[in-house]
């Protein structure tokens, strides 16, 4: 079996087409920023400036409906449900860049999630978070957590390390986000102090959003 093949297990469509893009500026460019100087577009076009979250701790994931993490939504939901009274925010930031596993319009991919995954929180409007089309809010948060590695232990994280490397060699050296469901937790000062891949438990993930609310 080829590793392609194993990939698309990894999707709820095996017919989708592997497609990334790995590309990092790689500077500090933004170091001294806070989420709150970003803005990003909502669903219906108009901006949503994230200085209104201030005070909030805040989860922004890059999301897709087809990807074989696509069941982390019901996690993503439990945590909003247990934590949003308490002030954590989740920005659902959907994305086709990994594997074409978000290829449905804004809304086909809000009424999956909502019909499926009940979800609650906002989704924002498709982007890119790799490349030269990122958004600005990513070139910051791969700037300050860069990416560390695939998490000891999960299934895949094998198989993602073998894919990615086969494309680049030196892909762990680049901060860039490498699949779908990559999070990174902002606290309520606006700084981000954590970055979790697909491959992280989310009981870890909780922890973390316990320790700062």
């Amino acid at each position: 079996m080829y590793l392609v093949d194993i990939i698309n297990k990894l999707s709820i469509n095996n017919n989708i087409s592997m497609k990334t893009t790995y590309k990092s500026c790689g500077c500090k460019c933004n170091a001294s920023k806070k989420l709150y100087d970003f803005e990003v577009k909502k669903q219906d076009g108009s901006m949503l400036k994230l200085d209104t979250l201030k005070d909030k701790v805040v989860l922004v994931v890059n999301t897709a409906s087809k990807c074989g993490f696509t069941p982390q939504y019901a996690d993503l939901e439990a945590l909003y449900k247990k934590y949003h009274a308490q002030g954590l925010e989740i920005l659902d930031m959907p994305c086709n860049q990994f594997g074409g596993q978000s290829p449905e319009s804004d809304s086909e991919t809000t009424q999956f999630c909502q019909l499926n995954y009940g979800t609650e929180f906002p989704q924002m409007k498709k982007c890119e978070v790799n490349g030269a089309n990122e958004l600005p809010l990513y070139t910051w948060l791969k700037a300050e957590q860069p990416f560390r590695g695939f998490d000891e232990g999960h299934k895949l994280s094998e198989i993602l390390d073998k894919m990615l490397r086969e494309a680049d060699a030196d892909y762990d050296k680049k901060s860039d986000i490498k699949w779908n469901f990559t999070k990174f937790l902002i606290n309520r000062q606006g700084d981000v102090v954590a970055r979790f891949e697909p491959t992280a438990d989310m009981a870890k993930v909780d922890e973390s959003i316990v320790a700062l609310l």
